[in-house]
């Protein structure tokens, strides 16, 4: 039997998760009380037991301690119980936006600010988190990248490991993008914008693409930079990172960054068991 518990901060997309993994078999079961959990385990090995594949939702509310949890999973895994722990969460910023939108109140934080009921939900789940067998950021996932995401590891059953890969052109007149790890500067190549015919498209359309990469130094560039990606993702996912943004920026993020972001897309999204991701910020402005 497959056993996953789905747990991580409220507002990540737990239930949306729930609703993936019982779209593919799972048996679900959300909200279950921590006193509950090992009764329920004990049922759902039973020899006569049906269920192949379950999933239990464990989240963080102020009618009840969470901290039980950490014993009852180590009696679990004491006890010869095998389950894997899918952990979701997002970044402050998202989380308190996804808030805003909906109007709803953080489970921690019922009177106070949401602010710092994710504070405190972050310290709860400090430790499960670090137990998790697959963490999934989903500050910038649509529903149908985490549907992806869930698939791969639940029905695909691919190797996996949570590092997300952004890669994000932009235009530095537009402002370099808060969330970029690494920033790198295209406006060194010559640019489209001068060139009549190519001045009202943009880096996804072929001519514009020609243009910039029949330069060499728009190659070396991508070479170089791909090299250097090859050897710091590997580390990044050692030390525990989950999500990588790449800004890769000319000046109006329209012509240049789009060519070599698609460019560097293109030779990143089959190239390693993270997952890769391209987005234009500044294409339509």
């Amino acid at each position: 039997m497959r056993f996953v518990i789905v747990t991580g901060m409220s507002g990540s997309g737990k239930r949306t998760a729930m609703k993936m993994l019982e779209d593919v078999g799972f048996y679900c079961v959300d909200n279950l009380p921590v006193a509950l959990i090992e009764k329920f385990v004990e049922l759902i090995t039973t020899p006569t037991s049906e269920v192949s594949k379950v999933a239990l939702g464990l989240d963080v509310r102020a009618d009840q301690s969470f901290g039980g949890v950490h014993n009852i999973l180590e009696q679990l895994k004491s006890n010869g119980y095998l389950f894997e722990i899918l952990f979701l969460e997002a970044s402050d910023d998202v989380l308190l936006k996804r808030y805003k939108e909906t109007r709803r109140l953080h489970p921690l934080s019922p009177e106070g600010r949401v602010q710092e009921g994710i504070q405190r939900e972050r310290e709860i789940l400090k430790k499960i988190r670090e137990k998790a067998d697959y963490i999934i950021d989903t500050s910038l996932l649509l529903t149908r990248e985490l549907k992806e995401e869930i698939d791969d590891i639940f029905v695909r059953n691919k190797e996996y490991n949570s590092l997300i890969v952004t890669i994000l052109s932009f235009g530095f007149k537009k402002g370099i993008p808060a969330d970029a790890d690494l920033v790198f500067d295209v406006r060194f190549l010559p640019n489209p914008f001068y060139v009549d015919e190519l001045k009202h498209k943009t880096g996804n359309d072929r001519e514009v693409q020609d243009y910039v990469m029949a330069f060499s130094e728009a190659e070396v560039f991508l070479q170089k930079l791909t090299d250097m990606l090859d050897y710091l993702i590997p580390n990044y996912v050692k030390e525990g990172k989950h999500q990588l943004v790449i800004g890769i920026g000319c000046t109006g993020g329209k012509h240049r960054s789009v060519t070599l972001a698609n460019a560097l897309y293109a030779g990143m999204k089959d190239r390693g068991t993270y997952g890769v991701k391209l987005y234009h910020r500044d294409i339509e402005k």
